[in-house]
């Protein structure tokens, strides 16, 4: 049995149950904070009632992007936490976090009961969810490259963008169940908020099960954490910036994949049920496509299942778009959401391998974290405000064209970056 006092190394393979334990309670934290992109238009008319339905709507998923611009402090504050103390230490904390802001998002009441203080109370919510995700990634990540076999540490780390398919797609389900159970107007008065209820409840399970977590790290470092992060800047600038450009496209895709919901609800104008069938799917394809990534990436090499998905989509998704604008129709849009959610889960997946073997074990956690953080917060955090704002202005097809345009930037970067398979991370 596993003590909360063991040290592993990558040389000998973890139990599937250490591997299920370190993603169990990251595939909670994305739940929370995806479910918040399902349910954004009731969200918008709780707490920010405008009179007007675009407006609402972008005040509403402005605030679900506010959650992404703490995630490069709780990048810097966990990430070096996690490389300072341990893996296991930093994790628990970022469930603390989540679910704090989760609680926030569920209890607070309507702008209509307590005025300006709703809305505020919801951002702040949201800066402490994102402050925990921001933390999350690079612990996990650090963590599964840093247990599995040297031969399989793809399809290890793979497990970190595959529990984001299983939010996703537990979020679909619950989002389905909600919405077909429910009246909109119950969804609008108090239904929306179950699913975070949910959430709430589920949170002693995931305390309990990262407790018994081994640690990664066999002594705890004497940087501090402005030295790893000095150090970190200066002598792996260029692996930074790659890694920044690489996770753009990746976490733009991820996003408009989530924000399939709200599309087909505000521009293609299907009922709640099917949208939210769509959106499980996707989060289906997610679970898969990431770990049919990882296996590929341990079995040839990693810049290749990187490059080729991320190409194939940036070609073929304005058409997908197109199709899905002019057909209005529920299976066009259910394989549209697939195709999206299948090549970024092959392509992301790999990428949240091939970043933690570019950087030093000393200095892993708060690289992958500092990264993604930021990645996810200039661009992730944006994504849905500019997508929403993007559709009146050049119809449908405009959230298509912004992921081709990533798309293309990303891959300059990805022919750049080293090929990491063989790279030795115990140092």
């Amino acid at each position: 049995m596993t003590t909360t006092n063991t040290v592993v190394s990558g040389c000998k393979p973890p139990s599937a149950k250490v591997v299920m334990a370190a993603v169990a309670g990251n595939a909670l934290e994305f739940y929370d904070f995806i479910i918040y992109s399902f349910f954004a238009t009731y969200i918008g008319q709780t707490f920010f009632p405008t009179g007007n339905e675009l407006t609402t709507l972008l005040a509403s998923v402005a605030v679900y992007g506010v959650g992404f611009f703490t995630r490069p402090l709780g990048g810097f504050l966990i990430g070096t936490f996690a490389d300072r103390a341990g893996r296991k230490a930093a994790m628990i904390l970022t469930v603390a976090l989540i679910t704090i802001g989760t609680l926030g998002l569920a209890a607070t009441p309507s702008y209509e009961q307590i005025g300006m203080a709703a809305p505020i109370i919801v951002l702040v919510a949201r800066l402490l969810q994102g402050l925990g995700l921001g933390g999350e990634v690079g612990p996990v990540s650090a963590m599964l490259v840093e247990i599995a076999p040297p031969d399989k540490r793809a399809f290890y780390a793979s497990w970190q963008m595959a529990s984001q398919g299983i939010a996703v797609f537990v979020g679909g389900l619950v989002g389905i169940l909600v919405s077909w159970v429910l009246t909109a107007e119950q969804l609008l008065a108090w239904g929306w908020r179950l699913p975070f209820i949910l959430s709430i409840l589920l949170v002693p399970i995931a305390l309990y099960i990262r407790r018994a977590l081994p640690e990664t790290m066999e002594a705890p470092t004497e940087h501090t954490s402005i030295k790893i992060v000095s150090t970190l800047l200066s002598k792996y600038t260029r692996f930074f910036i790659l890694g920044i450009l690489i996770m753009m496209s990746s976490t733009i895709s991820v996003q408009v994949g989530n924000y399939m919901t709200t599309y087909a609800l505000t521009t293609l104008k299907l009922n709640d049920v099917t949208a939210q069938i769509a959106t499980a799917i996707g989060g289906m394809m997610l679970f898969a496509s990431s770990l049919v990534g990882g296996y590929l990436a341990d079995k040839y090499n990693r810049k290749n299942i990187i490059i080729w998905p991320r190409m194939l989509l940036t070609l073929i998704i304005v058409p997908l778009f197109y199709w899905l604008d002019k057909s209005g129709n529920v299976w066009i849009l259910i394989i549209v959401t697939m195709c999206i959610t299948w090549l970024s889960g092959m392509s992301g997946a790999v990428c949240l391998v091939s970043i933690p073997e570019m950087m030093p074990k000393a200095f892993r956690a708060t690289g992958v974290s500092l990264i993604y953080a930021i990645g996810a917060t200039i661009f992730g955090g944006t994504t849905q405000f500019i997508i929403t704002w993007l559709i009146p202005q050049i119809g449908p097809v405009g959230p298509a064209y912004y992921v081709m345009l990533s798309g293309a930037l990303s891959l300059v970067a990805m022919w750049m970056m080293p090929e990491t398979k063989h790279n030795d991370i115990s140092e």
